[in-house]
């Protein structure tokens, strides 16, 4: 399963969705996320669907090494769902010991899953086709305004390109640390959810004492370079606006006009 996590990781490829600017990407990316929890009719369901089809079609990265990335959260969706199936009033369609399902926690279930799945999936077009590099630098354009407020916009967006390089990273780790325990007679497959999640605990002490290590290394190594923060500091490849830009600009807005129009008519 750790090899299923795409989070963080890069999918090289020559598409039109690789060459767009990262403002973008990110700009349509938070517009995708505050659609997804604004539909609540099949036809804003549909909309999401196609927009973000077409978006995975374009950025040539195969629909399954995508949809792996879903299996990390499989947990975490059947519990979400569990909780609006069974925790939320409303008209009444079955009842059993004591658990009752309303048409209101059906409902919100189904939603809360496609909101999940969309949203890793949204998000996994992104980092799949954007580098932590470019991501760094469209992050810190994006919020340039916020330094006339003095906010640390250089040191913000290091910190979450760092984090964000830092997971594939700490997977591999945390697979190396397994299979070693596992030669030694580690046992991480077999029994139930709750043996497993113990079985697991060994691992968190190496494994943290490599991230120390890691973000010590790191540390020193920026040091060792003169890293002294943003201020003065040049891009190797400044970001620059296209035609196909603002065309892309011009498709998110058109979609999130259409999805509120959707929510609010309908």
């Amino acid at each position: 399963m750790l090899r299923d996590i795409t989070i963080g990781q890069y999918y090289p490829a020559d598409s039109v969705i690789h060459k767009l600017d990262p403002r973008v990407k990110l700009f349509a990316t938070l517009i995708f996320i505050i659609s997804l929890f604004s539909f609540k009719n099949v036809w804003g369901f549909l909309v999401a669907t196609i927009f973000m089809f077409g978006f995975i079609e374009l950025s040539k990265v195969p629909i399954g090494y995508m949809v792996k990335g879903l299996k990390a959260i499989v947990i975490l969706m059947i519990i979400t769902a569990l909780f609006n199936l069974f925790l939320t009033s409303g008209k009444e369609l079955v009842s059993f010991w004591i658990f009752t399902i309303t048409y209101e926690g059906l409902r919100n279930a189904i939603l809360m899953a496609i909101r999940l799945t969309y949203l890793i999936l949204g998000t996994s077009v992104m980092t799949l086709t954007t580098t932590p590099n470019e991501l760094t630098d469209g992050l810190e354009k994006a919020l340039a305004p916020m330094n006339k407020i003095h906010v640390p916009v250089h040191e913000i967006a290091m910190m979450m390109s760092i984090a964000l390089r830092f997971i594939p990273i700490l997977v591999e780790e945390t697979d190396k640390i397994m299979r070693a325990q596992m030669a030694r007679g580690a046992d991480f497959e077999n029994g139930g959810i709750i043996q497993r999640a113990k079985n697991m605990i060994p691992l968190l002490v190496p494994l943290f004492v490599s991230a120390f290590r890691r973000a010590n290394d790191l540390a020193m190594a920026m040091e060792a370079r003169c890293y002294r923060g943003g201020a003065g500091r040049t891009k190797m490849k400044p970001l620059k606006y296209a035609n196909i830009d603002y065309r892309a600009y011009a498709i998110v807005i058109l979609y999130f006009v259409i999805m509120m129009v959707l929510r609010f008519a309908l």
